[in-house]
């Protein structure tokens, strides 16, 4: 069964790419760089790539649910990481831009540092029953850190506003990952009548959050930091909760812990060099260094 799922959250990663990459040619199409508004959704149910890219999503939706309905949370979630290098190559090819060396090391920072969380974790888990009251918690936790992503990110505009964004969307899909686990893993023990409301209530509104966060980054940057921002912090709040607060895994202290801890640093490191050196940010820095180099030029005369 674990291999199983294993399967299914590879092929839920490859899905996760695809639709990203389509779903942001279209909002950008039909925002054409400016910010989304409710026009925009609108014209975005229209557009056909997003909605092919809707399609690819939704498949990856599917494959994620199987995926958790056969394995803990600490080995399903993680594997979504594997979309960042996929949408990088993606995005590239499309847009006839290549990657320098730093944003590389970037990608493959992040997708090692993941794995390393993966790797320590994985062989502590199991499958146990997700406390009622440790759900809430988890969405109270998961609600107030959207908030502050969600605010932060309305001040903010470009890249920044495409990092706050989206990293608000992973933090919401992370906690859609632990619901998923909870109502699929309650449904074969108890059946229909034994899913807790509040589960599902939960999962239905941080989805449709962190959709709409996603919407809203892609129409502010790249699709690959988008995804690059998503797919860290997904798996880490997910993981975070499964360990800390839920007791999926046993024996998770000392240097374990600290592995695990290292582990998440460098996958965030990797997300903010991504950001920072990917081809599009250094093309909308390089206009504002030809204006100084030009105002310097003409000063000097």
């Amino acid at each position: 069964m674990i291999a199983v799922a294993i399967a299914f959250a590879v092929l839920g990663a490859c899905c996760s790419a695809v639709g990203a990459h389509l779903q942001h040619k279209g909002v950008r199409s039909a925002t054409k760089d400016t910010d989304l508004r409710l026009r925009g959704a609108v014209v975005l149910v229209r557009n056909r790539s997003w909605l092919l890219g809707f399609a690819v999503l939704f498949a990856c939706a599917v494959l994620q649910i199987l995926a958790l309905a056969l394995a803990p949370v600490t080995i399903v979630a993680p594997i979504v990481v594997l979309a960042l290098p996929a949408i990088a190559v993606l995005n590239a090819r499309s847009s006839g831009e290549r990657l320098d060396a730093t944003a590389v090391v970037a990608v493959a920072a992040s997708t090692l540092g993941v794995a390393l969380f993966v790797a320590l974790a994985a062989n502590r888990a199991t499958a146990v029953h997700f406390p009622s009251s440790d759900v809430l918690v988890a969405c109270q936790i998961t609600g107030g850190a959207v908030v502050l992503f969600g605010a932060a990110g309305a001040l903010t505009s470009g890249l920044p506003r495409c990092v706050l964004l989206a990293t608000g969307a992973g933090c919401a899909y992370g906690l859609v990952s632990v619901l998923v686990r909870d109502v699929t893993y309650t449904f074969q023990i108890e059946g229909l009548r034994g899913i807790p409301p509040l589960s599902v209530t939960g999962l239905v509104g941080a989805f449709a959050v962190g959709s709409w966060f996603i919407q809203l980054a892609y129409a502010s940057g790249p699709p690959d930091i988008v995804v690059g921002c998503q797919t860290v912090l997904s798996p880490l709040v997910a993981t975070a909760f499964a360990i800390a607060l839920l007791d999926e895994t046993t024996n998770a202290g000392g240097w374990i812990g600290v592995g695990l801890i290292g582990g998440a640093a460098v996958a965030i490191v990797g997300v903010v060099l991504l950001a920072r050196h990917h081809p599009e940010a250094t093309a909308r820095a390089t206009p504002h260094s030809a204006e100084r180099h030009l105002f310097r030029a003409i000063t000097r005369r």
